[in-house]
């Protein structure tokens, strides 16, 4: 009986193996990268790209530099996922989720974050809102990207300084677009 067990588990051992090593193989196994013309196909209409997202990063990194101020500048397409972030030197870490969680609620309200905390105080329609959702801010900060049709194609979120100085860092990314 003793053998019969040392068996099977020599034979677990080695399948144990086997599964690691595939494991291991399939980790450091390049991915294979869909051809230019395949990517094409699996944009959606109506969302932003990486190049207006990083034009709009741009943007708004210019007015910090502008106003000296050190931001953590977010984009998210029209899904709310994010598509582009860029972190200044000596920017708060504390305002990373800030600034994502800004351009998140500005996309998922259809409105820029400034609007939303106006209507969400006490006494406001929208009152609370900010404890639904999870992550959502209700400062300024956070606007809406569009084409140049109105089409929503995501939104920008910023964080690092003043309320002020956030939302005129955002209003620079939006203005690249336009």
């Amino acid at each position: 009986m003793a053998h019969g067990t040392r068996n099977i588990r020599s034979i677990g051992g080695l399948v144990l193996a086997v599964l690691l090593a595939v494991a291991c193989c399939m980790a450091v196994a390049p991915p294979t990268q869909a051809a230019p013309a395949d990517a094409a196909r699996l944009v959606l209409p109506g969302d932003i790209t990486l190049a207006q997202a990083q034009k709009v990063i741009a943007a708004a990194q210019a007015k910090a530099l502008e106003q000296g101020t050190l931001m953590n500048i977010a984009v998210v397409d029209a899904g709310g996922n994010l598509k582009a972030f860029a972190r200044m030197e000596g920017a708060f870490l504390g305002s990373i989720d800030i600034s994502i969680g800004k351009a998140r609620t500005a996309r998922f309200f259809n409105m820029s974050t400034k609007e939303l905390g106006d209507a969400a105080q006490p006494g406001q329609p929208l009152y609370g809102i900010e404890v639904t959702n999870g992550n959502l801010v209700i400062f300024g900060g956070g606007e809406l990207l569009r084409a140049k049709d109105g089409t929503i194609i995501g939104a920008v979120g910023v964080s690092g300084s003043s309320v002020e100085n956030d939302m005129a860092v955002a209003r620079a990314g939006v203005a690249a677009l336009n």
